[in-house]
């Protein structure tokens, strides 16, 4: 079955960087936009990255927040989407979540929206504080 599981979150101080890991299994990678959201206690879920699979265009979006600090990527032989996450800020602090899209594309009007997705790993907390 589809199973997504993520890694690579911690603690950190701010300003530092992390690369989290959203590995994929069940399916075949390359053929569905993968998106990355994240969650902070009290608050909705937010879209923050997606990437098209490299069969659509390899297009990628991101939120404004974290535009020029965030870069998605992927590595369709490890089976693998990455998020390398620089400069961070406390109010980066959440439950990060990578999610399987329904197609190859990631919808340019609505790739932030949970709805776009089916399948949802079991997240990985990153904590930004001194």
């Amino acid at each position: 079955q589809v199973q997504l599981v993520e890694s690579g979150g911690g603690l950190v101080q701010p300003g530092g960087p992390l690369r989290l890991s959203c590995t994929a299994s069940g399916f075949t990678l390359d053929h569905y936009a993968i998106g990355w959201f994240r969650q902070a206690p009290g608050k909705e879920r937010e879209g923050v990255s997606c990437i098209s699979s490299n069969d659509g265009d390899g297009s990628t979006y991101y939120r404004d927040s974290v535009k020029g600090r965030f870069t998605i990527s992927r590595d369709n032989t490890k089976n693998t989407v990455y998020l390398q996450v620089n400069s961070l800020k406390p109010e980066d602090t959440a439950v990060y979540y990578c999610a399987k899209g329904q197609y190859l594309y990631c919808s340019a009007w609505g790739w932030w929206a949970p709805a776009e997705y089916d399948d949802w790993g079991q997240g990985t907390q990153v904590t930004v504080s001194s």
